[in-house]
């Protein structure tokens, strides 16, 4: 009986998995299971260029129609799979089959935290996840005169600054007293907020949202819970996301804010595992601590840590280095490593200029650096994380320390 890798999930995580199983000659059944109706698509754009109509629909789907029939990966698109039977490896789906596997991967992704305040179905009230909240978006988007966001984390302000590029009016309501607040440090959230201000951007603080306001079935603004009123007739919602664990719950598998797994990628049934933003982990980033993280690199790197595995290679620990982007109009956001629960921060460069980089430390040890318009620091970043370099505050706060060299010397081996 020839080996069938069922693979639930065909965002990127999953695409990827099913991928480099085919690129290393994986002889095997491939089947990739999808609940929307398109082919495997890149999501980032959705936030940017394809609102700003600059990127079509072609160009962000991963590869082409004719790639999946050359290599033979079976795509079952708008199919939602609903349970598993681990006992006899059997995967049922919502069309009424059933696929018998040999290994199956959760690559299920997250969705939209809901926020249900009156009105919330209101037209004119979008999130903004999938291609067809996307393509709705963008028609509605070049309508508009004046938006509210809710929320100020990446995606919400992705979208802001674009919608300023068309000329539309905005307002972000964010709870925090910053932006981005859960991802990045007091200081860099001060460069964002201070430029996207400058940009036109405004924002309301240590708010949040009551109602979304009615005109005849549109929605026409919204009210705080402050009683302030802003006349909107766009509402974008980007309060974050939820895991997919329902499906790995039919079976009990275990749950820790995503789909729990070892530092193998494996869940507790070795015949099934979870890669991407479903995925919670132990990090050798965060002291061992399971994390969940929602990125381009950690979906991609963990497809690949997985598929080795299935082709029979040795298993080795999931150790990529963490690393995060956001393109938010003229600021391109970098992060490397995991900054949360630091203690102290050193900025490199101008913190009053569009280029500079936060240096975030615990109890004297490197953590991660965020950095905006600064690639070459991101890219030492990486390197001195990825070797667990030793890099001092006052070494990284002065310029005239070279971070290329002694990340080089440390990859090397060398005590820098």
């Amino acid at each position: 009986m020839t080996a069938t890798v069922a693979i639930v999930g065909a965002g990127l995580a999953g695409f990827q998995v099913a991928s480099v199983l085919r690129d290393q000659n994986f002889q095997g059944r491939v089947v990739l299971i999808g609940d929307e109706p398109h082919r495997p698509y890149h999501r980032p754009p959705l936030s940017k260029a394809y609102l700003l109509s600059t990127s079509d629909e072609a160009s962000v789907a991963m590869r082409p129609d004719a790639y999946y029939a050359d290599r033979k990966i079976e795509v079952l698109s708008s199919t939602r799979a609903v349970s598993i039977d681990r006992n006899h490896r059997k995967l049922a789906l919502d069309n009424g089959s059933v696929i018998d596997y040999e290994h199956l991967v959760l690559a299920v992704g997250a969705r939209n935290r809901p926020l249900h305040v009156p009105g919330y179905d209101l037209n004119g009230v979008f999130f903004l996840r999938h291609l067809d909240e996307a393509r709705a978006l963008r028609v509605r988007l070049h309508k508009a005169k004046q938006a509210v966001v809710v929320g100020a984390g990446f995606i919400g302000l992705e979208f802001a600054a674009a919608a300023l590029k068309l000329q539309v009016a905005v307002t972000v309501l964010e709870v925090a007293d910053r932006p981005m607040s859960r991802a990045l440090s007091a200081p860099m959230s001060a460069v964002f907020a201070r430029e996207h201000e400058k940009s036109g951007m405004r924002f309301m603080f240590n708010t949040q949202l009551k109602r979304l306001i009615e005109d005849e079935g549109r929605v026409a603004g919204v009210e705080t819970v402050d009683g302030a009123v802003i006349e909107a007739d766009l509402v974008l919602i980007g309060i974050g996301v939820i895991p997919n664990v329902e499906l790995a719950a039919t079976c009990n598998l275990e749950i820790r804010n995503g789909v729990a797994v070892d530092a193998h990628l494996a869940t507790a049934d070795p015949h099934i595992s979870a890669v991407g933003d479903c995925a919670s982990f132990p990090s050798v980033y965060a002291d061992g601590e399971f994390v969940r993280l929602e990125s381009v690199q950690n979906a991609t790197d963990q497809a690949r840590c997985v598929a080795a595995r299935i082709l029979g290679r040795t298993p080795l620990p999931y150790s990529a280095v963490p690393w995060f982007w956001s393109d938010q109009a003229h600021l391109k956001l970098q992060i490397a490593g995991l900054t949360m629960n630091h203690d102290q921060t050193v900025t490199r460069g101008d913190p009053e200029s569009i280029s500079c980089s936060v240096f975030c430390f615990r109890k004297g040890r490197l953590l991660g650096v965020e950095t905006v318009n600064r690639p070459a620091d991101h890219m030492a970043a990486r390197r001195l994380i990825g070797n667990h370099t030793a890099l001092s505050p006052a070494q990284a706060a002065d310029e005239s320390v070279d971070l290329k060299a002694i990340a080089a010397a440390a990859a090397a081996g060398a005590n820098p």
